[in-house]
């Protein structure tokens, strides 16, 4: 096969740029390993910066007619006190709020637009396992599918992949890691209306424990000490059921549900990036060029920007022609500043906030949170910082 470019990884990087690469008239492929997009690792938050893009690209009437929450407020519960985060009522968005809607939607909704565009083509089962080489340039791909193995060729191939890109390693782009204190244990307990409202988490002691409204259950995230999961199960599943009753009391009569750890998944957090995002002819973006810890929920929305960035500066050349390296690297110019800010943030959220080593006692707020309760107007930093980021993206319809 031959197009002009064609996109490894179907999350909200690869499916946006393949979208808007569509819409402006590129020829593209976008090739996702799995039969479909439900994944329970994949984040929830649509946020204001997302939903403002999808205000500029015509969608988001239809976008919020899709199930999903709105969250206006971020707070959390820290030793037993709950103090407002974040207050997103007063960014300069439509949207003042946090969309919170299963990523498989998402990604459904803006595949079945993307299909609209005859220049687009979504291949399902289709996995990347490795690239082609016209001496130093990438010319292509080699996929795996459930009827044998498919050469497709291309202008630009663009690494969406994922943390454990395939594009990035066989192109052996180089990668710095930061180190992360923490990994997350991934579960579900059932819900019921009457449960309490849940806009963030709970903090106590250095422990963290966050739950996601799914309608009918509750997606939860229990933060744990890096590499400590063998030794949480040796304490034993009553004991650890009971660390979460610890957090939230209200799901008492349900933790037994977590009757067997294969009910508990590890998520392994990372936040690294790559020194280099591209060569000639391959360009990583989201996840395959910058690793994101959960904090924040940011990392689908910084993903997404990757996406509008590397459309707005390269749709037009892509339209006719191959694109240089040069071209590539305008992408990383404007994106890896950003990206260097948001890990930075979170590496530090993980180690003097997350983990506890605060010099506060453990029955009392750490000063940062102090000051959040005391002054409103403070909460506005983190809500700009989580809602919109440092260098949010506008779609640029001259590719049109």
């Amino acid at each position: 096969m031959q197009t002009r470019c064609v996109i490894g990884g179907g999350g909200p990087a690869g499916i946006m740029a393949g979208y808007l690469l569509a819409r402006a008239g590129v020829p593209v492929i976008v090739l996702e390993k799995h039969a479909d997009f439900f994944r329970d690792f994949r984040g929830d938050t649509i946020h204001p910066s997302t939903l403002e893009l999808m205000y500029e690209l015509g969608l988001l009437e239809e976008f919020l007619q899709q199930p999903h929450q709105e969250v206006r407020e971020l707070r959390a519960v820290i030793n037993d006190q709950t103090v407002p985060i974040a207050d997103f009522t007063k960014l300069p968005t439509r949207c003042k709020f946090i969309a919170f809607m299963p990523q498989w939607d998402f990604l459904n909704f803006l595949s079945v637009h993307a299909k609209e565009f005859p220049s687009f083509q979504l291949l399902m089962q289709h996995e990347v396992v490795d690239l082609t080489f016209d001496q130093q340039r990438v010319t292509g791909v080699h996929v795996k599918t459930p009827r044998g193995g498919l050469e497709i060729r291309a202008d630009l191939v663009i690494g969406a992949d994922g943390r454990h890109s395939i594009a990035q390693a066989c192109a052996g782009l180089e990668r710095q890691e930061f180190g992360v204190p923490i990994d997350v244990l991934w579960m579900r307990i059932s819900k019921k209306q009457d449960d309490p409202q849940q806009s963030f988490g709970f903090f106590q002691h250095g422990k963290l424990l966050v739950l996601i409204d799914r309608g009918d259950y509750w997606q939860c995230g229990f933060v744990i000490p890096k590499d400590r999961f063998d030794e949480i199960k040796v304490r034993g599943l009553p004991q650890f059921q009971n660390d979460i009753v610890t957090f939230a009391g209200f799901l008492r009569d349900r933790v037994a549900e977590l009757d067997d750890w294969s009910k508990i998944k590890l998520l392994t957090v990372q936040i690294n990036r790559l020194r280099d995002w591209c060569r000639e002819g391959l360009l990583c973006i989201g996840d395959s060029a910058h690793a994101m810890s959960p904090a924040g929920g940011v990392g689908i929305n910084l993903a997404i920007q990757d996406a509008v960035a590397t459309v707005n500066l390269l749709a037009e050349k892509l339209r006719t022609g191959p694109v240089s390296v040069d071209d590539l690297r305008k992408v990383q110019a404007r994106r890896e500043w950003p990206t260097r800010l948001i890990q930075a943030m979170q590496v530090f959220i993980h180690r003097r906030v997350v983990t506890g080593r605060t010099s506060a006692p453990n029955d009392s707020l750490p000063f940062v949170f102090r000051l959040l309760k005391w002054f409103p107007v403070l909460r506005q930093i983190p809500a700009r910082f989580i809602g919109i980021g440092p260098r949010p993206e506008h779609y640029c319809s001259k590719g049109r």
